[in-house]
């Protein structure tokens, strides 16, 4: 028996403990989810921003890995093992993509006066982010997100109310108001992975033409929605008026 440890021995651990290390990192991508749905949201985005870094840093050994001569007849083993990095080191620089939004989490499409909130209010709960929607805020939003406005359709004060009412509902908004005659739709809606909550009221007012739709998302936690409720308005009015035009 040989005291010395053969060659391939000791590449294949080279190989072998990157691939452990993916392993683990997306079981803390999947810990990190837990936590935030369990309410410690900040907690649970630190896990799932630590998973990520580790992720695309063991993607990389394994890449520059993958490169070098000594291993160049193990590279199908290496990618193998590198997959389990792949889905926290993707969702991290998805994530980082949402820096070049201001860090805003409250988007209106009338600045000037931005539709209330009345039932939601009362269900956002004391550790919630504040509704008042600063002078400060709007700027960021202008410049921002300037295609962001009113809804102006050529329907019926009813009909428009209903059409609203009916998109939400396929967006799979979960609706928690409904005042026809007052012209108000309020709604959660529960984001995928993380299930953050976050708040939507609709309004409809009756002008010269037809009827005016307006919308208000806010996020419940976090400092930037990182475009989340921006998106959330755009798919509602692209939906509104693909609907309405048919």
């Amino acid at each position: 028996m040989s005291d010395v440890s053969s060659p391939n021995a000791s590449s294949s651990a080279w190989i072998r403990w990157p691939g452990y290390l993916a392993w683990f990192f997306l079981l803390m991508l999947a810990l990190s989810v837990l936590i935030v749905r369990s309410g410690n949201w900040q907690q649970g985005l630190l896990i799932y921003a630590l998973a990520g870094l580790l992720s695309i840093l063991v993607l990389a050994f394994m890449a520059v890995q993958s490169l070098l001569p000594r291993w160049r007849g193990e590279r199908m083993d290496i990618f193998k093992r590198a997959l389990p990095a792949l889905p926290g080191a993707v969702l991290l620089l998805l994530a980082m993509q949402g820096r070049e939004v201001p860090p805003i989490h409250n988007i209106s499409t009338d600045l000037q006066d931005p539709p209330a909130f009345e039932k939601i209010a009362d269900l956002r709960g004391d550790s919630s982010n504040p509704l008042a929607l600063t002078e400060d805020v709007k700027a960021q939003q202008r410049e921002a997100y300037p295609d962001l406005g009113t809804i102006e359709s050529p329907r019926s004060y009813a009909s428009s109310y209903n059409l609203a009412l009916t998109t939400a509902q396929d967006l799979g908004w979960d609706i928690v108001r409904e005042d026809p005659t007052g012209g108000f739709i309020e709604a959660v809606d529960t984001t995928a992975i993380m299930q953050f909550k976050d708040d939507v009221v609709i309004r409809v007012r009756t002008n010269e033409t037809g009827s005016l739709i307006d919308l208000r998302s806010v996020s419940r936690v976090g400092v930037s929605d990182l475009g989340a409720n921006a998106k959330r308005i755009r798919d509602f009015i692209s939906a509104f008026q693909a609907a309405a035009g048919s």
